[in-house]
């Protein structure tokens, strides 16, 4: 596959990754198993079951199964044909799947400080409404 080809991809898979990684750590309808992972990972037993759980609530950490599990099924390398081009893919696409996320994640934030913005300014109103 040709240089240009490998970076389209990257930046492509990238998306899938980000997508299903913010997906299962954050958003509502994951939040009675992500509640549930975060108990174990506070109260767990011993070190690796707080670790195994602790990966169902960081998109960082999720975000390299996600990706081992998407290399597996692309069978997507970069730079290199062989192993070295497996580890290679996968860090890169683990790095822009987090940048993905982190842009996301401030969109969001600027969203909701907008509507948060706007409800006041409507109860404002409406307060001076009341008023009069």
């Amino acid at each position: 596959m040709i240089l240009s080809t490998q970076i389209a991809w990257l930046f492509i898979l990238a998306i899938p990754i980000a997508c299903i990684a913010w997906t299962v750590t954050h958003e509502e309808v994951f939040r009675e198993p992500r509640e549930y992972c975060l108990k174990r990972c506070h109260n767990g037993k011993n070190i690796a079951e707080r670790k195994f759980f602790y990966l169902f609530t960081c998109e960082y950490c999720f975000s390299h199964y996600v990706t081992v599990l998407m290399l597996i099924i692309t069978n997507y390398k970069l730079l290199f044909d062989d192993w070295r081009g497996y580890l290679i893919a996968g860090f890169a696409l683990i790095f822009v799947a987090n940048v993905y996320m982190s842009l996301f994640a401030l969109i969001r934030i600027d969203l909701k400080k907008v509507r948060l913005d706007t409800e006041i300014v409507e109860v404002e109103k409406q307060e001076i409404k009341t008023d009069k």
